[in-house]
């Protein structure tokens, strides 16, 4: 048993750096069966950590499967990085700010540093520990269920402590923007990140270009609620144009 719970980490390691690899591929790095594969992929599958396909097991995100954080520290980060940077120009000194569990956000807090005294309250559990370490930030963690797949806290009782707080500014992300609304593969991250939408005065969504003209499962808002969309330079023309259509307010981080 501990063995294949062994075999299993490494598994969700390999897939999680390299996106996806065939149950064979898998089978040969190991030396097992293919079987014996599968009912690791099975395993990990129910865990959450990937999902499997036609003998093919991936990490990347599909319209009703969300990739697990550490998939997501790893992806589009020089987009993400200057993404964050644009949105750290519209947090002004004095600012109560809330953020949400994207791996984008994070890439804010060493500019939030640099422009304290702040009050900013996060669900992310990756975020409340830097922002712990920063002077002259009050930090408000929103707490509830832990759910290790996000790295956040998530459930009733974070949603409660959503709604007896109002901060200035929102800076989030999500999975999908297309047809004028943003979209996630997961209905109770969409319900918490609505109630983060209405607890904030200004609110600002933060998408990498992979995200553009990409659908999920369940709709989370109409671009209409986010003051600005922001997004990076390798956003295609159609995808623009799409958001221009659609009357969104974008700026495009270069």
């Amino acid at each position: 048993m501990r063995k294949n719970k062994a075999r299993q980490s490494q598994i969700a390691d390999l897939i999680l750096e390299q996106g996806s690899l065939t149950a064979q591929e898998l089978a040969e790095m190991f030396g097992v069966s293919v079987m014996t594969i599968h009912r690791d992929l099975d395993e990990l599958e129910r865990q959450g950590v990937l999902r499997k396909a036609r003998g093919v097991a991936t990490a990347q995100p599909s319209g009703v499967f969300e990739a697990r954080v550490a998939f997501r520290h790893a992806a589009a980060v020089d987009q993400k990085r200057r993404i964050a940077q644009a949105a750290l120009r519209h947090v002004e000194s004095g600012m109560s700010v809330m953020l949400d569990d994207s791996t984008t956000v994070l890439h804010m807090i060493p500019g939030l540093a640099e422009l304290a005294p702040l009050h900013v309250a996060t669900n992310f559990l990756a975020a409340l520990k830097e922002l712990a370490a920063l002077p002259d930030i009050r930090v408000i963690g929103i707490g509830g269920d832990y759910d290790p797949l996000h790295d956040s806290f998530q459930g009733m009782h974070a949603i409660e402590i959503i709604q007896d707080i109002h901060a200035d500014v929102l800076f989030m992300s999500t999975s999908a923007v297309t047809a004028g609304h943003a979209y996630h593969q997961e209905e109770r991250i969409v319900a918490f990140k609505r109630a983060m939408i209405e607890s904030a005065s200004a609110r600002y969504l933060l998408v990498d270009s992979s995200k553009l003209d990409r659908t999920a499962l369940h709709r989370l808002a109409p671009l209409s609620a986010f003051d600005l969309l922001i997004t990076d330079s390798e956003a295609s023309p159609q995808a623009l144009n799409s958001l221009d259509a659609a009357g969104a307010n974008v700026e495009v981080a270069s």
